[in-house]
């Protein structure tokens, strides 16, 4: 049977929290394929608000959704920054996000100078965390094996450690034998207020 890939280890997490009708988000476009996956997971009724840098990304995004029997009626492509979620999301959504999905790195097939950096992804995991309804995960996709992603990755495992756990779990999960460049994916999950 195999382990799963990292992909399908968070598009699992994220799968057992979302619901139809749900505000999810894509911090990292790339090809669509977490934004093509959120959409099938939200449905119709659902909002996805999906963040990128390269218009490149929301056509590839744009092109896969489009092949999709339904779309979102609140689907947002947005030619932004991750970092700057907290104001392109409408304030309704605030504390009611239940996914928030990053795939680091770079745009397969684009510049691979263009890449993810801690000064931007650092506040967006932050405002991630913040949006996220109690119960709401956010998962992040590193790619260590690029220039600039073990730095990258370094820097959001020490986000993610120094995350206060009375408020959160964090997990990580990757191959420990194919440690060094082998992508792997933290998850972090808000805790549920038990009254």
């Amino acid at each position: 049977m195999g382990f799963l890939s990292v992909l399908s280890f968070a598009h699992k997490c994220v799968l057992e929290r979302v619901r139809p009708g749900d505000a999810v988000v894509d911090a990292t476009v790339g090809t669509g394929a977490d934004t093509a996956f959120l959409c099938e997971a939200i449905g119709e009724k659902g909002a996805l608000y999906a963040f990128d840098i390269q218009q490149q990304a929301l056509d590839r995004a744009s092109e896969r959704i489009g092949r999709l029997p339904g779309v979102p009626r609140r689907l947002h492509l947005l030619l932004q920054s991750h970092a700057e979620m907290t104001e392109a999301i409408p304030p309704e959504h605030h504390g009611q996000i239940s996914a928030v999905m990053f795939n680091l790195g770079y745009l397969p097939g684009g510049d691979p100078q263009i890449i993810t950096r801690p000064e931007s992804t650092l506040p967006a995991l932050d405002a991630a965390v913040s949006l996220l309804k109690p119960g709401g995960i956010v998962t992040v996709v590193l790619y260590p094996g690029h220039e600039g992603g073990r730095g990258e990755a370094d820097r959001v495992e020490l986000w993610a450690e120094a995350l206060p756990d009375s408020d959160y779990q964090a997990i990580v999960y990757r191959f420990t034998n194919k440690r060094g460049i082998a992508p792997y994916v933290i998850a972090v999950e808000k805790r549920k207020v038990y009254s």
